[in-house]
């Protein structure tokens, strides 16, 4: 079906405002996907703040012009050209767009080109980009890494409560040999420091998410 003229003036505005608002954009050669392999697709991509749409490569360059002032040659590329745009984490969108291609070998979805950090990556550079950890990723492997000396803290005050019990020590300073008279710090004090210096010292920053809802894709057809 052919696309009239204020038709086409209202999908280079949607696509000219997402573009305004992402912090990331990754371009994909689509060929074969399905129905439902979109939509599966696209619900995914809800999920962390981000959209896929299709349009002609006309308009995706035109929009990205007026957006970014960024020039992109796609002419070159074969079949439909996806978008997605991350609007929260810059990386989020692109690894669960990595995601669908590693599923299906490059024979569906394959990436051409992005735009991170305000700047037009090639392909082998946003094949790099897309591979990396979401921020979600990486803070659940920190709460991770964390939570192992923590466990180790509690399983000893644990064993060391059983011990005064089943002993009637009255210190837990006594335990091992050791008194407080004999020793400047009691044995749970050292068991703390040697927890603490085994965690991980890491800074986790976080970003505020856009208030603004993702829209549906448009599709269209080369």
């Amino acid at each position: 079906m052919a696309v009239t003229k204020q038709q086409k003036v209202e999908i280079l505005a949607e696509l000219t405002e997402k573009f305004k608002n992402a912090q990331s954009i990754g371009f994909a050669t689509t060929t074969g996907l399905t129905v439902a392999e979109f939509g599966e697709l696209r619900n995914s991509l809800r999920e962390v703040d981000a959209s896929y749409n299709l349009a002609k490569k006309t308009l995706i360059v035109k929009s990205i012009k007026d957006a970014l002032n960024i020039e992109v040659d796609l002419s070159t590329l074969e079949g439909q050209i996806g978008i997605v745009c991350s609007y929260s984490d810059a990386v989020a969108g692109l690894w669960k767009v990595n995601d669908l291609i590693k599923k299906t070998k490059g024979k569906k979805i394959e990436w051409a080109a992005s735009i991170f950090e305000g700047e037009l990556k090639g392909l082998e550079e946003t094949k790099e980009i897309a591979g990396m950890p979401s921020r979600e990723t990486l803070l659940g492997r920190l709460v991770g890494s964390m939570q192992s000396p923590l466990s180790a803290l509690a399983r000893f005050l644990d064993a060391a409560a059983k011990e005064v019990e089943s002993t009637g020590k009255s210190k837990v300073g006594e335990l091992d040999g050791k008194t407080t008279e004999e020793a400047p710090a009691t044995v749970v004090e050292e068991k703390v420091e040697e927890v603490v210096a085994e965690a991980p010292k890491a800074e986790v920053k976080t970003e505020e998410a856009p208030v603004e809802e993702t829209t549906e894709a448009t599709e269209e057809t080369k």
